[in-house]
Order: structure tokens, then C-alpha cells, then sequence
């Protein structure tokens, strides 16, 4: 069965995280695994005598997580689906990354915290560790995905030969879905490249590969990121999809020159596949 895991820590954007788990769960019967950690301070090895870590404090710490978690479940879930989950004391990176190992999980659900534009929702923090070295899919959530589809879906990338298994493991993906898929190209000032060699990359890069419903798109912006929002936003898509080095996540796509203010309200689901 597909096993989906999301990290959970009850803010806002983790709750959006989940409902869109929950949503995707219903769609193709996958299992649900709420996992949320906790780090504990520094110095701290474990919770026995000499400590400075409350054992009663920490067994009401644990029962209100643990209800918390609870209400997730019957808030976003239905009867029929598998849920389980799980608390650990562990470093949210790596209690994520072990996780993901010790369930053997096919996609990661997770909410971001970063500030309301594009680079810092996938540049820093937790999500970025995640997103640079996971070896399955990372669904990165920002706003309230209130109706899940995921009917159209933009593949955005510069289409080099290093990009043919990620996207081999995004077809798959996609075509649980049966979405239509929107194959798209930024040029910027900086890296221009004519419509007519663009398209012919594209038809190249995709010709080995079996896709039902296709469009290609070249579209001019000031910036890769802008291109991809703006364009995600002018055809209303429900998720961009991308690929991502292990050795330096999404630096070489979103760099120091990327503008740093992209409205909320244009942001959709993001997910990312590991060259």
C-alpha cells in the first residue's frame, strides 16, 4: 500500500499539510502516518533521574499531543482510511529522515513556515533539509488547498538529461491522478533560449516516456520563480512539480537574484523529485 507521511507540529500550515494528505490518502488508498517530534533541549539524553526534564510535565506534554493528534484524525479523515501515528523525541530533520526509512514511505506531506514568498517556502529552514535530501517525493504546502485535484500540473525545469528518471518517477506520480500535464520553460534575460530550440529539448527530453495528456509552454519572465508562478497562476494550475540535486537542493533554480515578494494568494502545492 502507497505510505504517505506528514510531520505534524499543529500550526496552521501543517494542518493544511494534512488535509491535503488526507485528501490525497482517499484518492488513491494510501496509509497516513502523522509523525511529530520533539526536540528535546540540549544536554538531554534521556528523561531518568538526574535530568532536568519533568517526567510528570512530560507525560501531560505527551497526552496532549497525543489528543491533538486524535483530533486531526477525526477532523480530516474518515472512518475507512488507514491512520496511524507516532511521537518521537528526535530532531525534526532527522526524525523525518529516519521516519521516512523505518516505514519505507512514498511521499512526504509538509507544511511550511517560511514567509509569504516562493523562495523562502522552499530556501532554509526543516522543510529545506527535507526537500534537498529526501529520496521520495516532498509535497511542500503554503495555503489552504480547499478542494484537492491536482487535474493540471506544471512540470517545470530546464529539461537536461539529468532530469529523465526524476521525471520518470513524476509520471508516475501524475498519472495516478490522470492529470494533464503542462510541460513549462522559463526564459529570463539571462538565460534566453529561442522558442523553436526550446520545444525541440522538450519533444527530446520527453519522446521515451508514455504521457496521455501534455502541453508545452515557453514563457518569459524577469526570473525563473516569477515565470513559474505567474504561469502556474495564469492557467490555475493545482500543483507545480520540480526537481531538486541532493548536494544543493534548489540553489542552482532559486538563487540570491530571485525576487524575494511573491503574494500569497498565487503560491500552490509544490512537490519536488530527488535527481
Amino acid at each position: 500500500m502507497y505510505k504517505i507521511l506528514v510531520p505534524v507540529d499543529f500550526s496552521e500550515k501543517s494542518e493544511y499539510a494534512v488535509k491535503i494528505a488526507a485528501q490525497i490518502g482517499k484518492k488513491i488508498d494510501a496509509k497516513i502516518y502523522l509523525l511529530h517530534l520533539v526536540e528535546l533541549p540540549s544536554g538531554i539524553v534521556d528523561m531518568g533521574a538526574g535530568s532536568n526534564f519533568s517526567i510528570p510535565e512530560s507525560m501531560m506534554y505527551l497526552r496532549k499531543v497525543k489528543e491533538k493528534i486524535l483530533t486531526l484524525k477525526a477532523t480530516f479523515f474518515s472512518d475507512d482510511q488507514i491512520v496511524k501515528y507516532s511521537i518521537k523525541f528526535q530532531h525534526p530533520y532527522e526524525g523525518i529522515k529516519d521516519y521516512v526509512k523505518k516505514i519505507n514511505a512514498d511521499l512526504i506531506v509538509m507544511g511550511s513556515k517560511g514567509v509569504s514568498d516562493f523562495e523562502e517556502m522552499i530556501i532554509g529552514s526543516n522543510t529545506e533539509k527535507v526537500v534537498r535530501t529526501s529520496t521520495v517525493p516532498v509535497i511542500v504546502v503554503k495555503t489552504d488547498a480547499k478542494k484537492f485535484k491536482f487535474k493540471k500540473i506544471v512540470f517545470a525545469s530546464n529539461y537536461e538529461n539529468e532530469n529523465k528518471d526524476a521525471f520518470k518517477d513524476f509520471l508516475t506520480f501524475a498519472k495516478q491522478f490522470n492529470s494533464q500535464i503542462h510541460l513549462l520553460k522559463i526564459n529570463t534575460v539571462s538565460s534566453f533560449e529561442s522558442s523553436t530550440v526550446t520545444k525541440e529539448k522538450i519533444k527530446d527530453f520527453i519522446k521515451d516516456f508514455e504521457i496521455d495528456r501534455k502541453t508545452i509552454h515557453i514563457h518569459n519572465d524577469v526570473s525563473v520563480v516569477k515565470g513559474i508562478t505567474n504561469f502556474a497562476q495564469e492557467i490555475d494550475a493545482d500543483l507545480i512539480a520540480l526537481t531538486t540535486h541532493g548536494r544543493s537542493g534548489l540553489s542552482s533554480l532559486f538563487n540570491s537574484s530571485i525576487a524575494k515578494s511573491v503574494s500569497k494568494s498565487v503560491l500552490r502545492p509544490v512537490i519536488t523529485f530527488k535527481i
